[in-house]
């Protein structure tokens, strides 16, 4: 079975979110990992402060079944899509990593580029994953994490590992 690799973020009711939609993860795949939440700026708006992390879990279920899966959790935890426009979030969850795999089905692209585009992203999948490499690149996490351009960053560990 493939290890899969999820980012999750919140800037609405982060403290209830977050958990909440930890546990909801775990009822359908099972155990988590979890890397520490990381608190960052929201990017192309003006907004509250996001908490992130990435979890990794490993099941058999298709890509496209597991974005429906992350979908309807983002759905019960209150997320409002508005088409075009940037906007808070009760919970964004997406889909980063489905083992080696590389392919573009639609809407959904594996690897994801947030991994190589986002601090937010990449700095807890390199916590939770460095020594993995990226299935395009052939580098390790930990490797683009230390090679990641800092300068206008800002972003800060906020918290340890959560508990779904």
């Amino acid at each position: 079975m493939p290890k899969i690799y999820l980012s999750m973020g919140s800037n609405l009711d982060k403290e209830i979110h977050i958990p909440s939609g930890l546990w909801r993860l775990q009822q359908h795949f099972g155990p988590l990992t979890a890397s520490c939440i990381y608190e960052s700026e929201p990017v192309g708006y003006d907004g509250p402060l996001f908490h992130n992390l990435v979890v990794g879990l490993v099941c058999d279920l298709e890509p496209e079944a597991i974005a429906s899966l992350l979908g309807a959790v983002e759905t019960l935890e209150g997320r409002e899509r508005t088409p075009g426009k940037k906007s808070p979030h009760t919970l964004d969850i997406d889909l980063l990593l489905y083992g080696d795999a590389v392919f573009e089905r639609g809407r959904l692209k594996i690897p994801r580029d947030d991994i190589t585009r986002y601090a937010f992203v990449l700095e807890p999948l390199a916590e939770l994953a460095p020594g993995e490499k990226h299935p395009v690149l052939g580098i390790s996490y930990a490797q683009l994490w230390a090679d990641f351009d800092r300068t206008p960053l800002r972003q800060r560990r906020v918290g340890d590992i959560p508990q779904p």
